[in-house]
């Protein structure tokens, strides 16, 4: 019987603006002319999105137009980009609430993300995850990024839910990619899928809002209030059964969007109570 609920957020546009767009206008990049003139003709010729944008920036950073996109570049970026309103106080205010109803449920938080490891990893908000997941680069012998490491997009999002689900998460499961697969009993599931609650914005995102939400957990759907002309493509996730709610990416004590979280982890807090009362008999 698990007593742990797991809390998922997706990265970009769901707990900061867009990461990728912030660094190339950082490197002094017309962002508008990346993504129309570099990575648009790569869509237009049935590239995935993610792998094109990669491409991109590989192809952007060998040019050094803007500069050499290295790895300490990256880094640098994650420690001072932007942060949504309210999140770096968010998991501390949610795990006070889970102490507050049922101290022995364990409430962990998860990031999974179409965006750059080595920007995510390094923001003031990394470690208050049990585990990241990200895009990853290899670097070339003059530092700058030279070819997609991993790829994180779409139904590979879902591979990491697997993760959580299983408890396959940690060092020791490190260069253990087939790890996942392995078989576990339903009832020795780490963490099962109604016990998690997922926080996405985009197209990425849509494998992991029906997984979770056919399963019995939670989905919200967010939209950037910065940037109006996502809410519509959001909405989409409500009228097609995504998601369970959908809010603006603010996280302070009285936004709504936080406030559906703390309903969503009681809720949670008390099926698991529930669930243990009949496990005992």
């Amino acid at each position: 019987m698990s007593d742990v609920i797991a809390l998922v957020f997706d990265f970009d546009d769901t707990l900061a603006p867009d990461s990728t767009s912030g660094l190339l206008a950082h490197l002094g990049v017309d962002t508008s002319a990346f993504w129309a003139n570099r990575v648009d003709p790569l869509l237009s010729t049935n590239w995935d999105p993610v792998p094109a944008y990669l491409h991109a920036m590989i192809e952007l950073s060998k040019s050094q137009q803007n500069g050499l996109i290295t790895k300490s570049v990256l880094n640098e970026w994650g420690k001072q980009l932007p942060l949504h309103s309210g999140v770096p106080t968010l998991f501390e205010r949610l795990r006070a609430v889970v102490r507050g109803v049922h101290p022995q449920t364990q409430l962990e938080f998860y990031l999974i993300s179409s965006g750059i490891g080595d920007v995510v990893r390094h923001t003031p908000i990394a470690h208050e995850f049990s585990q990241i997941w990200a895009s990853e680069f290899v670097y070339g012998d003059d530092g700058g990024i030279a070819f997609p490491r991993r790829i994180v997009s779409f139904t590979d999002k879902t591979r990491y839910l697997f993760h959580i689900q299983k408890g396959i998460i940690g060092p020791s499961y490190e260069g253990k990619p087939f790890e996942v697969n392995r078989k576990i009993p339903e009832d020795r599931l780490r963490v099962p899928f109604d016990q998690m609650v997922f926080v996405g914005d985009g197209y990425t995102d849509i494998p992991c809002f029906s997984l979770v939400r056919q399963s019995g957990g939670i989905a919200f759907g967010v939209w950037d209030p910065k940037h109006r002309d996502k809410r519509s493509r959001a909405w989409g996730f409500i009228e097609d059964g995504r998601v369970n709610n959908l809010n603006q990416a603010r996280y302070d004590e009285d936004a709504e969007l936080y406030q559906w979280l703390e309903e969503a982890v009681i809720s949670l807090v008390r099926r698991i109570s529930v669930k243990s009362r009949m496990y005992r008999g």
